[in-house]
């Protein structure tokens, strides 16, 4: 089942002004089919060309995988062509006209014209560079094969991926139609029933959106126009590209090299348990250096290789280094977060404790905010965050037991062992939080 989720009232009204921006202009319907759109208010998929057939199901799964797992939203839009307009700019436009906030992102894909960009907000989760390598792996090697669904799939499986610190699974390619909907046209004017009246509001929304998005041009693109079918824009020349990748190295090794120094202190003042997540992403920063110092090494041996195999070397070097990297700052803020508890452990647990108290009081309104979906609408519309209170109970249960240990700990002087109690209560509270907040949202967006 999908998950529908409207972000602010405005998503209905733009529906509004799109259909009668359409029917007052002069006629020339298939110019302006693929106009920026109006997403489909059943879900997170706009499909105008029938590209994902029976295969829908499989994205509706992974796109909600991805929202429950980090509470990001990927809407997919599919249409003929972006009618004349940039790939970036399309996608931009039609996710400013929608409202798309800091937990959305928009991929949009042109069957016909072979194009297609994402569009994220200025503060989404996703860096540049997560974007960037969900897009290299998971994306493009799917549409090069007209493997529309296995796409928007890549996306979100690779979203989810970069998020939990994991690197990018590659898609299992299924072949599609090179060109489907390439007879269908027309659109939709079901939307006409909706007052005009409102569309003063409409460009207000639109307005402020379009402030909020950040336009990030990071489409994977064809010479002079937007595609993944032939060539790359304007490569790197390789002596550069090789310069590069040597300086690559050299950072991510010292990174590396300073993050074991830093794992022993942890281990010695946390203990091990506690610095299992660095552990662990110092050993799979060391894999990834190490491949890319074997590769280094292939490229400097005896045996010259040819360009092609050069600069693909040079980038998967290059990539290599990146994924250690953002293994390793993912973690350092646990580190420092922890030593800074360390520090004022007993102030750290008295905070912990009144966010502890402010959650409680907050569970039996997500209860009741629950008991009232479940009278006023279908049981679909509340299944998404069905079990979300009583999770929260259960986060709020360890936090409190981790609290318990944590202020005993600073009894006994063990600041150390008190950060560590209130790092996972911080955690927990954190995921009830986030619990609790997901009801309330679900309830606003039935309401409006």
């Amino acid at each position: 089942m999908s998950r529908t989720r409207i972000l602010i009232p405005g998503r209905a009204l733009l529906a509004v002004l799109l259909t009668v921006c359409w029917l007052t202009l002069a006629p020339a319907p298939a110019a302006r089919a693929d106009d920026p759109v109006t997403l489909s208010r059943d879900g997170q998929i706009t499909d105008k060309v029938g590209a994902l057939g029976e295969r829908r199901p499989q994205v509706v799964t992974a796109l909600d995988r991805l929202y429950a797992e980090h509470r990001l939203q990927l809407f997919v839009v599919y249409v003929r062509d972006f009618s004349g307009r940039s790939a970036q700019d399309w996608a931009d436009a039609t996710a400013d006209r929608n409202g798309l906030g800091r937990d959305d992102v928009l991929l949009a894909v042109a069957t016909h014209a072979r194009q297609y960009a994402y569009s994220v907000d200025q503060d989404a989760p996703l860096t540049d560079t997560q974007l960037r390598n969900v897009a290299n792996t998971a994306i493009e090697p799917a549409l090069k094969e007209n493997d529309w669904a296995g796409a928007a799939i890549g996306a979100a499986d690779g979203y989810t991926a970069v998020l939990s610190g994991e690197p990018v699974p590659a898609p299992a390619i299924t072949p599609g139609p090179s060109d489907p909907g390439s007879g269908s046209g027309g659109t939709s004017t079901g939307d006409l029933l909706l007052p005009v009246v409102l569309l003063c509001a409409v460009a207000a929304v639109a307005a402020y959106a379009f402030l909020r998005r950040k336009r990030r041009a990071t489409t994977r693109t064809t010479p002079g126009t937007t595609g993944w079918g032939g060539g790359v824009p304007a490569p790197t020349p390789l002596p550069e590209l090789d310069a590069q990748a040597k300086e690559t190295l050299v950072a991510t090794d010292d990174a590396v090299r300073t993050s074991e120094e830093e794992l022993g202190f942890a281990t010695a003042q946390f203990g091990e348990e506690a610095a299992a997540p660095f552990a662990e992403a110092v050993a799979y920063a060391k894999g990834e250096l190490t491949a890319a110092f074997r590769l280094r090494q292939q490229l400097d041996d005896a045996f010259p290789e040819d360009d092609e195999t050069r600069r693909r070397m040079l980038d998967e070097i290059i990539s290599r280094c990146a994924d250690a990297d953002g293994r390793l700052d993912a973690v350092s803020e646990d580190f420092d977060r922890l030593r800074e508890l360390e520090r004022g452990a007993p102030q750290a647990v008295a905070a912990a404790r009144t966010a502890l108290d402010e959650l409680t009081a907050r569970v039996p309104a997500a209860d009741s905010a629950l008991a009232s979906m479940r009278e006023r609408y279908a049981d679909q519309a509340s299944a998404p965050v069905a079990g979300d209170a009583d999770q929260a109970r259960d986060r709020l249960a360890f936090a409190a037991s981790s609290l318990d240990s944590a202020r005993q700990a600073v009894d006994g002087g063990d600041h150390a062992a008190a950060a560590v109690y209130v790092r996972a209560a911080e955690g927990a509270l954190d995921q009830a939080g986030t619990l609790i907040d997901g009801v309330e949202r679900r309830g606003r967006e039935l309401d409006e």
